[in-house]
């Protein structure tokens, strides 16, 4: 039995399509409980490293139950094939300290990489080759495209996106079409944008400072980083409707009286969203949804696009398929969301091009909450934390009272284990009152 520091634990794991491990599967739906809150990583690529932010993140829950008679929680930590580069910082997580930002890549990244694009080992030591020796030549630029580009051709790559477009489909991703120095020019200069050591350079024809192109290999390191987003958005939506959302139906029948609170961090946050559109018909049982920094669209439960866009969110009837609310726990400290996802997003096709120099429409549902809904209550930390949230329909909690630290170039991306947004889920899943 894996030791969290809470009892009782489970663990479902999932593969990239869906499947869970069925021996996890029936030790979930014995769990001696009233109560189970279901938890997803997001930025993590191993089962070690995801159970360490599991371990993080529950610690606060059983002193804040003790007011919370009758209630037996269980606790349930989603493991699913996602990827965390080594050198984006966690605060107060020991095993990340080490590997501070900077050229190249590290030995575990060049691992985690391997696994997630298996049968590219050769084609995965070429482009760690490229960004630690850093050429200044447009041709291992475009060489370094070709390979990034095969890594995404290799694998997947398709799924569902946050938005559905009226009559629209859509467009080839920039990140596989575009021209690779302009793609490492843009997010050379978002990264200098964070506050990373980096030189944005000029723009222009060469995108060079005094002749030379090798600024722009920092860009080239996030180029990399965001092909790896672009599967992993997908296969976190694939995991949350295929494999999370059937579960849950699963155990409405096994367990009817088990009330499930569903919790996801980052790419993570999607998943557990999008498990709502794999419940089956009928299931009631899953009670509260919180998102925590969610890496996807805040327009995702839109029911119709605001600004001239046709169409609506993904996720626009997900309200209806849970007996509780959906709580969106928001940072604009977090600039992963707040200058790369907006970046990253445009590049990866996540809906049409029409909107050039816009950079608000792409925004993340972490930065600034659920948007284009209405009615969507919004709240500050502090008032949630005083008078709770509603039982029903989407909220948005404004979190940098405490979601506000760790360094460039995500910022408190990660800085999501407090007490404070524990009480949030409890006061969500009507576990504790208010």
């Amino acid at each position: 039995m894996t030791d969290i520091g809470v009892e009782p634990y489970r663990e479902i794991t999932f593969d990239a399509d869906g499947d869970a491990d069925p021996a996890e599967r029936a030790a979930l739906t014995g769990v001696d409980a009233t109560d189970l809150v279901l938890f997803a990583h997001g930025w993590n690529n191993t089962p070690t490293s995801a159970r360490g932010l599991f371990r993080a993140y529950f610690a606060a829950y059983p002193a804040l139950l003790t007011g919370a008679p009758g209630v037996r929680l269980a606790y349930g930590g989603v493991i699913w094939p996602s990827i965390r580069f080594a050198d984006e910082n966690i605060p107060d997580f020991p095993h990340a300290a080490a590997n501070a930002p900077g050229p190249g890549l590290d030995s575990a990244t060049v691992a985690a990489l391997k696994g997630f694009f298996p049968g590219q080992d050769a084609a995965i030591d070429r482009v760690a080759a490229y960004l630690a020796e850093r050429p200044d030549s447009a041709e291992a630029f475009t060489d370094f495209g070709r390979l990034t580009r095969g890594l995404v051709a290799a694998g997947a790559g398709a799924g569902a996106g946050d938005l559905v477009l009226d009559g629209t489909a859509p467009p080839p991703p920039a990140l596989l079409t575009d021209d690779t120095l302009e793609l490492c020019r843009r997010f050379t200069a978002a990264l200098a944008e964070t506050g990373m050591d980096v030189q944005p350079g000029p723009p222009g024809p060469a995108f060079s400072i005094g002749g030379s192109l090798k600024h722009l290999w920092d860009g080239a390191k996030e180029v990399l980083r965001q092909t790896t987003y672009y599967e992993m958005k997908h296969r976190a939506g694939t995991v949350g409707q295929h494999g999370l959302g059937p579960l849950i139906g699963q155990l409405a029948l096994t367990r009817p009286d088990l009330r499930i609170h569903l919790v996801g961090h980052s790419q993570g946050a999607r998943l557990v969203a999008f498990a709502l559109k794999g419940l089956p018909p009928g299931a009631r049982n899953v009670k509260s949804l919180t998102l925590l920094e969610g890496a996807f669209s805040h327009y995702a439960f839109a029911e119709r696009l605001p600004d001239g866009l046709a169409g609506s969110g993904a996720l626009s009837d997900a309200q209806a398929r849970i007996d509780g609310p959906v709580v969106s726990c928001y940072s604009h400290l977090d600039t992963a969301l707040g200058v790369i996802y907006p970046l990253a997003s445009a590049v990866s096709g996540d809906y049409a091009s029409a909107l050039p120099g816009l950079e608000r429409r792409w925004w993340a549902i972490g930065h600034d909450g659920i948007q284009a809904v209405s009615p969507c209550t919004t709240l500050t930390l502090a008032e949630a934390l005083r008078d709770g949230v509603p039982d029903s329909g989407c909220v948005s909690v404004d979190a940098a009272a405490v979601v506000k630290n760790g360094g460039p170039p995500t910022g408190a991306h990660s800085d999501i284990c407090h007490p404070e947004l524990v009480r949030v889920v409890l006061a969500a899943g009507r576990i504790i009152p208010t």
